[in-house]
Formats: structure tokens, sequence, C-alpha cells
């Protein structure tokens, strides 16, 4: 699915490197390391040795140079293989991104070639059991104590912090000169004093496990802030939108797997004189799924695109949308899929209904498909809110 017209012919080539590597895993490695409850430790080293976790990262602290529309299609095309990296989209996409671009010189040092090379992972906590979507709402407070930041509050919903060395927490620190809250990142090392976690019990299959995150007069050391305390916003959303590609990636990689067993198994599959692929009835519904995921991927490519000039409005358009139209596209397609193959869409055997609850999680997470569209209607168009 590599297009000349939108790619350069390295992002081809690297695109094919990368669908290479997916395929010697591939969904049946997926699927096993799920079912034994472990974590995909060897696809993310192999990647991890041939640059592909840190292509985002800057050349001078062991990352590749590139940005996340590098990134982004490294996950497309290991979830088109049926074997995508979540962790992808926290470590280096919102993690390395917001260091890079605002930590220290140190925090860089510290973190960026580890997160580059693999060695290292940082989880992202910033949804709270009582805020849902409202950021404002966000209660997870940071106070300075002498040459100290003391953290209390709560996170859910916080993706891979058992196997992160720590988690890029999102806070609020108060403003001496209006004590309005705003919001700020701290970094969190995993064995801090006060910072426990635990396990959230989920149905959907993945190897990445889900916590809820009790921060209680966690202590840290001044520099564990990064940026400006007072850049706010700005810092959090260079995080923000990358998450949002990076999901449209995970979208649109996961709708091509399912699609392409669908169109396998509708060439083949012969019920009557045909194949079933031959009846329009089979054939329009894959047609238009596949018309989908292309239209998706056009938009996330151009929110990379948007992102990696320096356009961050521009951007946290174009990645909302982009988001949304991967994530709807997603799970039509696996709906379709699943719908194609009958009673053998449901077996274990082909592998794709449980897809039908992965799925849904790019139009949940990291926010709700109606949120951008309050997003598009209030920012894009016009309109007045209703919140």
């Amino acid at each position: 699915m590599s297009n000349p017209v939108i790619e350069t012919e390295e992002q081809g080539a690297l695109r094919d490197a990368v669908a290479a590597l997916g395929k010697r895993y591939g969904r049946a490695y997926f699927a096993q390391v799920v079912a034994d409850g472990k974590h995909t430790d060897d696809l993310w080293a192999e990647a991890a040795k041939v640059g592909y976790l840190g292509v985002n990262l800057p050349e001078e602290y062991g990352g590749g140079g590139g940005g996340i529309a590098e990134l982004s299609l490294v996950l497309e095309e290991l979830g088109a293989a049926g074997c995508p990296l979540l962790m992808l989209v926290v470590s280096p996409a919102i993690c390395g991104t917001v260091i890079a671009r605002f930590g220290t010189e140190e925090q860089k040092r510290a973190w960026l070639p580890g997160l580059a090379d693999g060695t290292r992972k940082m989880a992202f906590g910033i949804t709270e059991p009582d805020a849902g979507s409202n950021s404002h709402r966000i209660t997870t407070t940071a106070r300075r104590d002498g040459a100290e930041w003391v953290l209390n509050g709560r996170k859910v919903f916080v993706s891979g912090v058992d196997i992160a060395d720590a988690t890029l927490i999102v806070g609020r620190t108060e403003d001496a000169r209006t004590g309005r809250l705003k919001p700020c990142l701290f970094i969190v090392p995993r064995d801090t004093p006060g910072f426990g976690r635990s396990p959230i019990p989920m149905e959907l299959a993945a190897p990445e496990k889900q916590f809820e995150l009790t921060l209680d007069e966690v202590r840290l050391p001044v520099d564990a802030l990064v940026g400006d305390e007072d850049a706010g916003l700005l810092q959090l959303f260079a995080g923000l939108n990358p998450e949002r590609i990076m999901t449209a990636a995970f979208a649109v990689g996961m709708g091509r797997y399912a699609l392409d067993r669908a169109v396998d198994y509708a060439r083949t599959r012969q019920v009557w004189k045909e194949p079933i692929g031959a009846h329009q009835a089979v054939a329009h519904p894959l047609a238009q799924a596949h018309i989908e995921l292309e239209l998706a991927r056009l938009m996330m490519q151009k929110a990379a695109y948007l992102y990696d000039t320096g356009d961050d409005m521009g951007a946290g358009e174009a990645a909302n949308m982009a988001k949304y139209a991967a994530a709807e596209a997603a799970v039509r397609a696996v709906d379709q899929a699943v719908h194609t193959l009958g009673g053998n869409g449901l077996t274990q055997e082909y592998g794709l209904a449980s897809m039908v609850t992965a799925a849904r999680v790019a139009r949940i997470a990291p926010v709700s498909r109606e949120m951008i569209l309050n997003f598009v209607s209030h920012q894009s168009l016009g309109l007045p809110k209703s919140y």
C-alpha cells in the first residue's frame, strides 16, 4: 500500500522492510504471546536492533532522525502483519517526542537513547477515574516543597506500566500569579516510593496490560519536571497529537490485516459455482472497507506531515480527523471480515473474532469519537459549544 506520491523513496523502503519483519512474526506469534500471558519482547528487540523503535527520535540521541510519519508507518505495517506493538504509541511517540522537544539536555541524554534502542520504555498517564475526557478536571496535583515536587492523585487505563522504567505523568501545578491550575509533565520512575499500580481486568486480548496508578505523596527531584512549568497545553499536545496519529496507524494496520484475511477467504471459498468473492454482496462491502482505509491513511499521512513540519495547530485538527476516520474504517473492516467468513470468522483458527473488541479501542481511546466531533464542530466549523 505504499504511495510514491505521498511517501519518499526512503519511507517506502522503510515500509517494505518493516512489512518483511512483521511477516516473519505475524498473527500466530502475537496470539501465542497473549495466550501465554507474556509480552512481545522478541519482536520489540528485533525492531529495536534495526532502528525502527526510535526512527522518529533525533540522531544525536541514537534515533533515526525521522518523524511521526516514519514511526506511524512502522506501527501500521506491524499491525497489517497482525502483530502491532502498542507501546510504540506510548514510549517513542508520546514520551520520546515530548522529551525531545521540551526536555532538558540531561533528560534527553538520560532517556532518548534507551527509548530509541528499546532498552528502556516509558508509559504515559493522563486519564483519571473522575475526569474522563475533561482534562480540565484532572485532580493529580504537584506542589513544590523546597527542592522537590510532591505529587498526589490517581490515573487509570495506563498501558504497560509493568514493563516501563518510568511513567510520564500529567499533573497540575498552581500558577503563582492567578492561582489557577495548569498542566505539567513529570517523569516518575517505576519504583518511586508512594507510586502504586494495580492491574485492571480487561476483556481485551493484548500483550500490554492496563493499570490504575496511585500517587501518594510521591516526592520527585526538581528535574523530574519536563519542560517549562508555564508552557501548559503546548507541551501536553506535543504528545497528544502524535498519540492520535499513532492510534490512526494502529487502526489502519488492524483494518488492513482483517481485510486481507477476508479477501483471501472470499477469493477461494466456494459454496456455489463461483468463489463467494465473485458475488457483489460480498465483494462490494470489502471494496468499501478498502476505500475507507485508504482515505483514513491519507489523512494520517497529512497529519504526520503537518506535525513533522512544525504546524501544531494544523496537525491538531488533522490528527483528530485521522484518528476518527481510521477508527471507523477499522471497525467496519473487522466487522465485514468476520461477516465474510461467517462461522469461521468466530473461530480461533482464523483469529478474527478477538479483533472485534480490539478495533473498538480506537473509537474509544485515547479520546472518544464524540469528543473528536466536538473538536471539529467547535474548532473547524466555528459552532458554539454545548458544554
